[in-house]
């Protein structure tokens, strides 16, 4: 697809985690194009392939080479401790419906482990300096903990879910997607449910 295409389905697809700009898409495009993980439609020898028109301008259209393939399921199977950090935590979840079923799981736990000590962190900070600040920085550190321990919780859920799966299946290869739709908060009711039963 093109760059303003692509710019829209990794915005849908990482929303959540990230706001990605045209100023950080394209010199990563042009990066992996110069790499040669991507290629723009038409490159290949022989190829009678004309450019989109636009009003006004050409678009490329880019396409994942052999070697960018390659590169992406290398990227999949990194379940090392940058995996579990913010960055990187939110790009190797969206991509779980690709990825083994023993990774998501190595990933699922680092990333619970990461939040738990921070949870631990920020319940000493907050036992610290809860007679030295004011009511409303109290609240944001209260804000702040709260989030984080509904982090944990739903991926104790996640985590609970992919051992299911596995002993149902009996593998730990392939991948799967969840069984059933998963609420982030226990207290609160899964979303698609309520749609359903109206």
């Amino acid at each position: 697809m093109h760059g303003y295409e692509l710019s829209k389905q990794l915005n849908m697809l990482l929303g959540t985690f990230r706001a990605l700009s045209y100023g950080t898409l394209y010199p990563c495009l042009t990066k992996l194009y110069a790499e040669g993980l991507i290629a723009k439609e038409g490159d290949e020898p022989g190829a009678d392939i004309r450019p989109v028109r636009a009003p006004g301008r050409s678009k490329i259209v880019y396409r994942l080479t052999a070697e960018g393939k390659e590169r992406f399921q290398d990227l999949l199977i990194n379940s090392g401790p940058a995996a579990w950090e913010d960055d990187e935590f939110g790009v190797h979840f969206a991509f779980f419906g690709q990825t083994r079923a023993d990774i998501r799981l190595r990933i699922l736990e680092g990333r619970r482990s990461r939040l738990e000590d921070r949870v631990e962190g920020l319940r000493a900070a907050l036992a610290r300096t809860r007679e030295r600040v004011d009511s409303y920085t109290l609240e944001l550190q209260r804000h702040g903990l709260e989030a984080v321990e509904r982090d944990v919780r739903w991926l104790n859920e996640l985590i609970a879910e992919e051992r299911r799966s596995e002993a149902t299946t009996g593998a730990a290869g392939g991948p799967y997607p969840p069984a059933a739709p998963i609420s982030i908060d226990p207290g609160t009711k899964d979303r698609r449910s309520e749609k359903e039963s109206s």
